[in-house]
């Protein structure tokens, strides 16, 4: 996300979507009762014909619509806006909705803007600049690729090798590790990190053939045993702290190592607060040195007077996507955990 131009005096803030997440951080960020001001497409207004005017050809106009409903989907990464028209030059008062795609350029209105949510605006401006990374995790059977984003971590591919007990072929066209190769240098970009993990040794033949293969692809690759394949050997991995630093640098990594912390205190009776009104008295006292806050209870609730009181005394503040198992764990504790200093 680009973040082009910031009036808040006039409590404006255009902004240019660049990839998928951007989509994801703006449904995190637009409420009901929001101006969208964006270039869309809709049916020129034809007075005294309406016949005709269903029939006319859409046209792009720019239209500033004030915000009903948000929509979004993870499955297909489509973000709808649905509202009434109240700029533009036609169609005043009547229904419109936008579809926001990456490269498309917007500016949001709000009467008010939290702190959280520019926050979060500018978390993704900078976040857009770090490389994602590709999972593939495997054993001989089956594998699992996958691409981490912000907010969480996409399944994209299951291949399966069919081998029926039998060995894989010599040639690399249409075996098991040829196939998923191919998947791979679709899916990666030029010094994207790729991780490959699982049981047994085929992590280590594929390794071995994509070095071979695909050098520049695989340069910077590394591979991890975990007792599972699947996405499940992904999370296994993600929860196990990962042991690269390109890897300890993502975000959802980041995400999860926090979670795990919290939850271990809980069990163990350690230094950790949960629940609204815990979070807040931690937080008030000076207590938490980091807050976990799941993005879904932001867009419920207003939690800025907890997110101050962290900040005035110099604590971190998490903001946590419900986008993989991490982010459902936090949910399954009201959505809000604090590691404390100390004791309240």
């Amino acid at each position: 996300m680009r973040i082009l131009h910031q009036d808040l005096g006039a409590g404006e803030v255009r902004m240019q979507l660049e990839s998928e997440d951007d989509l994801w951080h703006l449904f995190n960020v637009i409420e009901e009762d929001d101006l969208v001001k964006a270039s869309t497409h809709r049916r020129e207004e034809k007075k005294g014909d309406k016949i005709r005017a269903e029939r006319a050809e859409k046209r792009r106009m720019t239209l500033g619509i004030r915000v009903e409903k948000i929509e979004f989907s993870d499955f297909d990464l489509r973000l709808r806006v649905l509202g009434t028209i109240e700029e533009g030059p036609q169609d005043l008062g009547q229904h419109h909705t936008i579809n926001f795609e990456p490269g498309e350029t917007l500016t949001l209105r709000k009467g008010h803007w939290r702190r959280s949510q520019l926050d979060r605006l500018r978390r993704a401006a900078a976040d857009s600049r770090r490389p994602r990374m590709v999972f593939v995790s495997l054993d001989q059977d089956e594998a699992t690729v996958a691409v981490m984003r912000q907010m969480g971590v996409r399944e994209l591919a299951t291949i399966r090798s069919l081998r029926s007990g039998k060995q894989y072929q010599d040639k690399e066209e249409g075996d098991y590790i040829g196939e998923l190769l191919g998947k791979i240098s679709s899916v990666a970009e030029q010094g994207m990190p790729i991780v490959v993990l699982g049981p047994g040794f085929a992590k280590e033949e594929l390794m071995e053939r994509g070095r071979a293969k695909e050098p520049e692809l695989f340069r910077n690759a590394f591979a991890y045993h975990t007792g599972q394949s699947g996405m499940a050997g992904i999370n296994e991995l993600m929860k196990r702290g990962l042991g690269a630093e390109v890897l300890r640098d993502s975000r959802v990594a980041m995400e999860v190592e926090l979670v795990e912390k919290a939850l271990e205190r809980i069990a163990t009776d350690g230094l950790v607060a949960y629940g609204p009104k815990e979070v807040a008295d931690a937080a008030a006292a000076g207590a938490v040195e980091t807050l976990l806050v799941l993005d879904s209870l932001l867009r419920r609730e207003d939690c800025d007077r907890i997110i101050r009181d962290v900040e005035a005394q110099g604590g971190d503040v998490v903001v946590v996507s419900e986008h993989h198992d991490a982010g459902r764990e936090l949910d399954a504790i009201t959505g809000l955990a604090a590691l404390l200093r100390f004791s309240v």
